[in-house]
């Protein structure tokens, strides 16, 4: 069933490229009730700068928001700390982002937003305003009051979860236990079938070592954590699940003809196929959250910021992903 309360919109980084993206698809119009949080300044400061004429609703709870209507958009205040340039970091708006992300997250858990569409931060300065913060997923997972989410991109063709996500890749071997990567595994095949409504999904899951550890030769983690873990489950649950396969073979037709997600261990194992597959079209979705969140696949761009040359297509991606959610798939 559809559901008809307004989808939140964060733009991130106020010195990037997520006002520019925002009032962009607002100056198109949008195809469901959004709500962006944001400080209506920077979003006026930006219609101008990018030559559009897209006006400001302030955000009331009971009031209804208009659908369709190209140049409107509607806004739940939130200020920022200085005046922003385009293009310009400054660590004082960085409790800003946080402040738009709060508020998105507690308007989710409390049921007034169907759902949050994430537009890119910027990890660095954040971290240089001396805030811990390795990432949306994390923050939103902490705020949720949630042990363990799991990220997962999606393009047209393929989507990809992660058993590790934002962490060195020296410390990679260290994560990979039976109790997490079990974890990883059950939270990404049930939220296929409540939110994808994948029946049986069939999920690929990747060794971590080279040609998946070589029958233990090029590492042991295949054989002591990975197969045991897939053995287990699918005694248990008779659940579809392949592997562990060799990263570098199993993003293939052979067996992505076949797949509903693959898995992972760690970052750049996965996502370089996924973005080379569809960047700029592509969304990041975190799964095992009380509420659908989803992302873009890219960074604040701060090159772009005011110039007009921004490319919509992830935040639009990530909306149409977002909507798809709400509405049951």
């Amino acid at each position: 069933m559809s559901d008809v309360r307004p989808i939140a919109i964060t733009p991130g980084e106020p010195a990037g490229i997520g006002p520019d993206l925002v009032v962009t698809l607002a100056h198109q119009g949008f195809s469901h009730p959004i709500v962006v949080i944001a400080d209506p300044q920077l979003l006026i400061e930006r219609t101008q700068q990018l030559g559009f004429n897209v006006q400001v609703q302030i955000y009331h709870p009971n009031k209804p928001i208009s659908v369709g209507c190209v140049d409107e958009i509607t806004v739940l205040p939130i200020s920022l700390i200085e005046p922003v340039q385009p293009g310009i970091l400054s660590v004082h708006n960085a409790h800003y982002v946080l402040a738009t992300l709060h508020r998105a997250a507690q308007g989710c858990l409390q049921q007034e937003f169907a759902a949050l569409v994430t537009g890119p931060v910027h990890k660095g300065i954040i971290n240089d305003a001396g805030i811990v913060f390795s990432g949306h997923t994390e923050y939103l997972a902490e705020q949720s009051g949630v042990e363990l989410v799991v990220m997962m991109l999606a393009t047209d063709s393929l989507r990809v979860a992660l058993v590790t996500t934002h962490i060195p890749l020296s410390a990679v071997s260290a994560h990979i236990t039976k109790a997490h990567v079990t974890s990883i595994i059950e939270i990404l095949y049930r939220e296929l079938q409540t939110k994808y409504q994948i029946a049986s999904p069939r999920l690929l899951i990747a060794g971590l070592n080279p040609h998946a550890g070589e029958n233990g030769h090029l590492g042991k983690e295949e054989l002591e954590i990975i197969t045991p873990v897939i053995q287990s489950l699918q005694q248990r649950y008779g659940w579809d699940l392949v592997g562990p396969l060799p990263a570098d073979t199993l993003f293939t037709p052979r067996y992505l003809n076949e797949a509903d997600a693959v898995l992972t261990m760690y970052h750049d194992q996965g996502l370089p196929v996924l973005k080379y597959a569809g960047f700029g079209h592509a969304a990041n979705i975190t799964l095992g959250l009380p509420f659908i969140r989803t992302s873009v696949d890219h960074g604040t761009a701060l090159d772009l910021a005011g110039t007009g040359k921004a490319d919509c297509g992830s935040l639009q991606y990530a909306l149409d992903e977002a909507v798809k959610l709400v509405e049951g798939c």
